[in-house]
C-alpha cells in the first residue's frame, strides 16, 4: 500500500475517535463547510496544517457535501531547506499544493522588539487576497483545541478581557470571505501521537528570525507550561476551560461589550431589586 494510503486509513481506522470523529463533530456543529464551498486550506508546512489537508481530502471524498478545495502554500521567505521540505512532505502525503511567495520575512526583519504580530497579520491578509484570487469563499486554519483553551487563558492572563478564538468569522477586509478552524475540538496530543506514529517530519517553526536567534519564548508557551502544570491537579483543566465559553452567565458579569454597545452591572441593578 503506498504511504498516503496509509495516512488516509489510519485517520478513518485508528484515529476514528481522537481524530476524524472530532473533525466531523466541528464541521457539523460549527457549520463551517456549506454546498459548493471552495476553500482554501492554509498550510504552514507544520503537523497541523497537514493534516488539516489531509482531513479535508477524506472529507471531500467521503463526505456528503459537494465542495471544491485548493491547498494553498504561502512562501514568505523560507530558506531552501524548509521550503523544500514542504513540498516533499506534500508529494508525500499526495496533497497537490499550490505555492505562491511573498516578502512577508524580508518586511518583518525590520519590525523592532517582537515581529511576529505583525508577521501573523500580514499572513493572513496574503492568505486571503490569494485564496480570493482563486475563487475561494473560505479559507480554513490549522488551529486545535489547545490553541482555543491557551486564547482564553492569554486573554485572561494578558489581556485583562475574556474572549476566545471562534470556530469561524467572517473577514472583516474582504468581503465574502469567511475564516473556518475545522480542527477546533481535536487535541495537540491527538496530532502528535497521528505524526510519530507514521514517523512524520514536519516544520516547527520555519521564520528566519527564530532560525537566527533560536526558538522565541511567547506567552503562548509560558500557557501551554502552566496548562501541562495544572493538568497534574486537574486532568480535565482544559475542558473545563474550554467549556466555559460555552456557559457564561450574563447576569453574574460586571460588565461586558458586544460592538459599541457595553454593558455594566449598575445600569439596570435597582430595577432587579424586589
Amino acid at each position: 500500500m503506498e504511504f498516503y494510503r496509509e495516512v488516509e486509513k489510519s485517520i478513518i481506522k485508528k484515529y476514528r475517535k481522537e481524530i476524524w470523529s472530532k473533525f466531523v463533530q466541528a464541521v457539523k456543529e460549527y457549520q463551517l463547510i456549506q454546498e459548493n464551498d471552495k476553500i482554501a486550506v492554509c498550510i504552514s508546512g507544520g503537523k497541523d496544517s497537514m493534516l488539516l489537508a489531509k482531513c479535508m481530502q477524506e472529507l471531500k471524498r467521503h463526505g456528503q457535501i459537494p465542495f471544491e478545495v485548493e491547498y494553498l502554500v504561502m512562501d514568505p521567505g523560507y530558506h531552501k531547506q524548509n521550503r523544500l521540505q514542504i513540498e516533499e512532505n506534500a508529494k508525500k502525503l499526495n496533497i497537490p499544493i499550490h505555492i505562491f511567495e511573498s516578502n512577508i520575512f524580508e518586511v518583518t526583519e525590520q519590525v523592532k522588539g517582537n515581529p511576529c504580530y505583525l508577521c501573523a497579520r500580514m499572513r493572513r491578509g496574503c492568505l486571503y487576497s490569494k485564496a480570493q484570487e482563486l475563487g475561494c469563499n473560505k479559507i480554513a486554519l490549522g488551529h486545535h483545541f489547545d490553541d482555543v483553551v491557551e486564547t482564553i487563558l492569554m486573554s485572561l492572563f494578558y489581556g485583562a478581557e475574556f474572549k476566545t478564538m471562534l470556530p469561524k468569522l467572517h473577514s472583516t477586509n474582504f468581503k465574502g470571505m469567511e475564516l473556518i478552524r475545522p480542527l477546533y475540538l481535536i487535541k495537540e496530543q491527538s496530532i502528535i501521537s497521528w505524526k510519530n506514529y507514521h514517523d512524520l517530519k514536519f516544520l516547527n517553526c520555519a521564520c528566519r528570525l527564530t532560525d537566527v536567534s533560536g526558538e522565541l519564548v511567547s506567552k503562548r508557551k509560558e500557557i501551554k507550561a502552566w496548562i501541562k502544570e495544572y493538568k497534574k491537579i486537574n486532568p480535565n483543566i482544559d475542558i473545563n476551560v474550554f467549556r466555559s465559553v460555552e456557559n457564561v452567565n450574563l447576569d453574574t458579569l460586571i460588565g461586558y461589550h458586544k460592538q459599541d454597545q457595553t454593558y455594566y452591572f449598575l445600569d439596570d441593578y435597582n430595577q432587579k431589586k424586589d
